[in-house]
C-alpha cells in the first residue's frame, strides 16, 4: 500500500484555498498511485481557528466545503482530512457543540468521521472551550489493512514515555488491544525549540512498545503568534525512521507499507535540524513571512538604531520577504552615538535593505517647549528619555499607515520581561519578531548568522548594548549582565522558581528580588504588546496568562 502525507500550510478561515491546496496534493499523489492520503489535524479550517468555532455560518460553509471536496478528489485515492463536526449528544447531555474531527473521504462521498479523544488545555491549548471529547476508537479498514486513526495529543498520554497518565484513556494502547496494522496521527503540534527530537523520542517509543508502525503527519506554516515546524515523520516497530518531511516547508512525501512484515519504506528522510540556531531562525522567518503575508501585507518597516536587535529582526525580515521588501528607519537623536548610525548603514549594506534617515531632534525640542509649563522644576528622567521612544515609535506608525506596510517590532524577551521597553515607543509594531528570543541568544543567533561572512556588522555585536536615550547610557546600569538576567528570567517564567530557590542557586538576592519585581510590574506592557512569534515552551503570549493587578 502506497501512503503519502501532504504536510500543508493552511490559513485560518480559508475554506476554498485550504480545499483547494489539500485537492492539489491529493492529485499528485494519485498520480503517484497513492492509495491513502493524509493530511493534519483541521487542515480544512486550519490550526487553531479559536472563536470562528463559534460561528454557523462559518461551520455551514466548512461542511459544504467538506462535500464538494470529496466530489473532486480523485476516486481511486483515500484522504484522511481534519474538520469540525456536530456534536448531536450537545443539547441534552450538556457537553461541547462541535468533535474536533477527522474525515475519511473515498468515492466522492465522506465515508466515516473520527473524533479526537484528548483535548488539551494547557500552554496555548484551550480545546475545551469548543470540542467534546470521542469516545470511540477510532479505526477503518483499506485495501485489508486496519489502520488507526489519532489526532494529535492522542498520542501524548503515554504513561510508561511520562512517568504519569494527563487523562484517563489512552488511545493508543486502546487501538493496540484492536489489533490494528498501522496507526496515523494527522497533528496541529506547534512549534518550540527542541520539540521535534521530544516528539520523535515519544513517537518511537510508542511504536516500538506497542510494535505498531506509527504516521506522523504534521502541519507547518506561521499562524499569529504560532508556528508549525512540520517535520512529519514515521516510526517502524523496530524504532527505526522510516520517512521524515522537511521542517518548516511544506512538503509531500510517499511512503510504502508492507502489510504482512507491518513495516514502511521511503526514500525520504530529511536530516533533522541539529543546530538550535539553525531552528530558530528558520522558524522566525516562517513566522515573519506568513503573518505578513495571511494579513495581506507584502512589504515590512522597522527602526534601525544601529543595535543588535534591530540587526537581527532587518535580517529575519530579509530573509522572510526578500530585502527589496524591507525598509529600515533611522531615526537619530542628539543623544546618538555616531557609530550608532554607521553601523546601521553597515547593516544595510551587508543585508541589502532599503533605508531612510529621520532626525528626530528638532520634534524633540518641540516637545519640550509644549511640555514646559508642565515639566518645568521638574528633574529630566525616564519621561523624557520614553519621549524619544515615541517620537520614533508615531514615526514608524506614520510610514506604516501611509504605504501598508507591516511594522515590525524588535524587542526581545529580555526587555518585555523586566519592561525594559517604552509603550507607544518602541513596542510599536504589528508583530514582535524576537519577543519570545533572549537578549542572549539574540547574540547567540548573530554570531552564527555570520559563520560564513559578516551579515551582522561586528562592531553590532562587540559593543556594550544601550538604549541611547541619554549621554552615555548602557543597558548594564538599569539591569544585571545579560547572562545572568537571562537566567534568573528562565527560572521565574520556565521554571516556575521562587526567589528563595533562585537565591539558593547562586544569585545574589538583591538581584533576585529586583527582576521578580520587574517582570511582575511589567505584565501591563506586555498585555499591550503586539503579537509575538513563540519559539519556547513559555512566551509571553496566547499561553501566558498572568493578572496585571498583583501583588
Amino acid at each position: 500500500m502506497k501512503i503519502a502525507i501532504a504536510q500543508l500550510n493552511p490559513t485560518i478561515g480559508n475554506l476554498t484555498t485550504n480545499s483547494q491546496e489539500i485537492l492539489a496534493a491529493a492529485e499528485q499523489a494519485a498520480k503517484e498511485g497513492v492509495h491513502l492520503l493524509l493530511t493534519p489535524e483541521l487542515s480544512l479550517w486550519g490550526y487553531p481557528p479559536r472563536d470562528l468555532l463559534l460561528s454557523p455560518g462559518f461551520l455551514q460553509s466548512a461542511a459544504t466545503q467538506l462535500q464538494e471536496l470529496a466530489q473532486q478528489l480523485p476516486s481511486d485515492l483515500a484522504v484522511l482530512v481534519g474538520t469540525v463536526e456536530n456534536n448531536p449528544q450537545a443539547d441534552h447531555q450538556g457537553e461541547k457543540p462541535l468533535y474536533n474531527s477527522i474525515a475519511l473521504l473515498n468515492g466522492g462521498k465522506i465515508a466515516q468521521i473520527f473524533h479526537k479523544r484528548l483535548l488539551p488545555t494547557y500552554d496555548v491549548f484551550d480545546e475545551h472551550r469548543y470540542f467534546a471529547p470521542g469516545k470511540e476508537n477510532n479505526c477503518f479498514s483499506l485495501a485489508g489493512v486496519k489502520i488507526g486513526v489519532t489526532i494529535c495529543e492522542d498520542l501524548w498520554n503515554d504513561e510508561e514515555f511520562w512517568g504519569r497518565r494527563s487523562y484517563q484513556v489512552n488511545p493508543i494502547a486502546d487501538l493496540a488491544k484492536l489489533e490494528v496494522d498501522l496507526i496515523v496521527n494527522l497533528s496541529a503540534s506547534p512549534y518550540s525549540l527542541g520539540k521535534q527530537k521530544l516528539r520523535e523520542a515519544m513517537l518511537r517509543h510508542g511504536a516500538t512498545r506497542y510494535q505498531i508502525p506509527i504516521i506522523y503527519a504534521n502541519q507547518v506554516g506561521g499562524n499569529d503568534d504560532l508556528i508549525f515546524d512540520g517535520g512529519s515523520v514515521t516510526f517502524n516497530p523496530t524504532g527505526e525512521v522510516a520517512c521524515r518531511a522537511q521542517s518548516f516547508q511544506t512538503d509531500l512525501v510517499i511512503l510504502e507499507f508492507n502489510p504482512k512484515e507491518r513495516i514502511l519504506h521511503s526514500n525520504t528522510i530529511t536530516p533533522i535540524l541539529e543546530r538550535e540556531e539553525e531552528e530558530i531562525w528558520s522558524a522566525l522567518v516562517l513566522g515573519v513571512r506568513d503573518y505578513a503575508q495571511k494579513c495581506g501585507f507584502s512589504q515590512v518597516v522597522l527602526g534601525l538604531s544601529g543595535g543588535i536587535d534591530s540587526a537581527l529582526v532587518a535580517a529575519i525580515g530579509a530573509e522572510a520577504m526578500g530585502a527589496v521588501n524591507v525598509l529600515g528607519v533611522l531615526m537619530p537623536s542628539p543623544y546618538s552615538s555616531h557609530h550608532s548610525i554607521t553601523d546601521a548603514m553597515a547593516l544595510v549594506e551587508n543585508v541589502g535593505i532599503r533605508s531612510e534617515k529621520l532626525a528626530i531632534g528638532e520634534a524633540m525640542t518641540v516637545y519640550d517647549r509644549v511640555l514646559e509649563p508642565l515639566f518645568t522644576g521638574t528633574t529630566f528622567g525616564v519621561a523624557e528619555e520614553n519621549i524619544q521612544s515615541r517620537i520614533r515609535g508615531n514615526l514608524l506608525m506614520a510610514i506604516a499607515n501611509k504605504f501598508g506596510y507591516l511594522l515590525l517590532s524588535t524587542g526581545n524577551k529580555s526587555e518585555m520581561a523586566v519592561g525594559y521597553c517604552t509603550l507607544y515607543g518602541d513596542m510599536n509594531g504589528g508583530l514582535g519578531v524576537i519577543a519570545d528570543l533572549p537578549k542572549t541568544k539574540v547574540f547567540d543567533l548573530c554570531r552564527w548568522l555570520n559563520r560564513h561572512g559578516e551579515i551582522i556588522p561586528a562592531n553590532i555585536i562587540a559593543k556594550p548594548p544601550s538604549a541611547e536615550l541619554k549621554p552615555g547610557q548602557m543597558d548594564r546600569d538599569f539591569l544585571p549582565p545579560y547572562e545572568v538576567l537571562d537566567d534568573i528570567i528562565h527560572r521565574i517564567i520556565h521554571q516556575f522558581q521562587s526567589p528563595s530557590e533562585i537565591i539558593a542557586a547562586g544569585y545574589e538576592p538583591e538581584a533576585v528580588n529586583k527582576v521578580m519585581k520587574l517582570v511582575t510590574r511589567a505584565e501591563f506592557k506586555r498585555r499591550q504588546a503586539p503579537p509575538g512569534l513563540k519559539i519556547t515552551d513559555r512566551a509571553f503570549g496566547t499561553g501566558w496568562r498572568m493578572p496585571i493587578a498583583r501583588v
